[in-house]
């Protein structure tokens, strides 16, 4: 194995991340050494990459980026003892304390002291990674590849968000048509929703939002949303919302597109705080409101696995592009133009070969696309 590896760190406060050469790490005694084989971009990633007012709080540089992963575990520790050498793995990013009341009641998912890998603590955009067995998460390449696996941890989110409602025959608005947004149109789509709309600004996005299963995307910027939605359900306001955007203006159009009686999912974190008149769009409407983070450890992963080892789900469509090192920043000016949805990096790609490069052409499942 190589004494050194390539890495992709902020390595010092401001915008932009460096591809820097480290030497490969060695496990501790309860952790694991895996070679990664694909890592995915997180909207976290670009919030570092651009060094935005959260980024400049939470980060400490010198760090290495990036949480969502899959690879083959090299080396182990000497107190390691469920995973082995040559297991394809994944990992839950939340490295948590143990010991809390949140962890110690089945609620980990929240514990105070987390620490994140790629942002707390080196993570797996490298060759190498190290990481604790107790996160460990094991795969079964016969029935998952790759460029997949590195997307259960972001799609275990929509998975927790979305699984919370009783969605069979039920009418869906999902606001805000990012990775976990569309995450969750596949998920209400193979969970039985009657119809699901979808909105957006991007009409990238909104066309992966209907080759997901969607049936109509709405434009934002073409009317008031929540009047749109109700005339193409038939004049009712909507079962379910999902706001994942964290727009102030889509979470405000949430409560007014939601009918009496029922319930809203807010995900989407705004930049800012959001008046929302709670008498007349909460407690008069006798409205169920869940507001979620994460994905529960390790329950979600569970429910994670059936849905994609069972192809319930298909999210080859939202891998837009995989790349190398060499191509690995302008991955990241892609996803901030809103050119790309999910792009994976394949840290241990041959210098002498090109990565392929996966263009997704999108594929409508459904002809219509609303604007109002």
């Amino acid at each position: 194995m190589a004494h050194t590896m390539k890495a992709l760190r902020k390595t010092a406060d401001g915008p932009g991340l460096q591809v820097v050469s480290l030497p490969v790490p060695e496990p501790g005694p309860h952790e694991v050494l895996v070679k990664v084989e694909a890592a995915s971009i997180c909207g976290t990633d670009l919030h570092i990459y651009k060094w935005d007012d959260w980024s400049r709080q939470r980060i400490r540089p010198p760090v290495t980026l990036g949480h969502e992963f899959s690879g083959t575990i090299t080396k182990i520790g000497p107190q390691v003892e469920q995973a082995h050498v040559s297991d394809f793995v994944s990992a839950e990013s939340h490295v948590t304390c143990g010991h809390c009341y949140q962890c110690r009641t089945g609620q980990a998912h929240m514990c105070p002291s987390t620490q994140i890998l790629g942002v707390d603590r080196d993570g797996a955009f490298a060759e190498y990674v190290i990481v604790p067995e107790n996160v460990i998460w094991q795969n079964d390449r016969t029935k998952i590849p790759p460029e997949i696996a590195t997307l259960q941890e972001p799609f275990g989110n929509a998975v927790l968000a979305t699984l919370t409602h009783d969605l069979a025959g039920q009418s869906v608005t999902v606001s805000g048509c990012g990775p976990i947004g569309l995450f969750s149109i596949a998920i209400a789509r193979a969970s039985g929703a009657s119809t699901i709309f979808a909105v957006d600004p991007t009409p990238y996005r909104r066309e992966l939002a209907m080759a997901m299963g969607a049936t109509i995307a709405f434009d934002p910027a073409d009317g008031e949303v929540s009047d749109a939605i109700c005339d193409a359900n038939e004049g009712y306001p909507v079962d379910i919302v999902l706001e994942m955007s964290g727009a102030p203006g889509a979470i405000t159009s949430a409560f007014t597109t939601v009918r009496n009686g029922g319930r809203i999912t807010l995900f989407g974190i705004p930049s800012r705080p959001v008046e929302v008149d709670i008498g007349e769009n909460m407690i008069f409407k006798n409205l169920t409101v869940f507001a979620i983070s994460g994905r529960r450890i390790w329950d979600t992963w569970y429910k994670t696995r059936w849905l994609l080892e069972g192809d319930v789900v298909d999210l080859r469509p939202l891998i837009t592009q995989e790349v190398d090192f060499e191509n690995v920043l302008d991955a990241f000016d892609r996803l901030a133009d809103g050119s790309a949805c999910k792009i994976v990096l394949r840290p241990n790609a041959p210098s002498d070969e090109t990565v392929p490069i996966r263009e997704q052409g999108v594929q409508e499942t459904r002809p219509l696309v609303f604007h109002h």
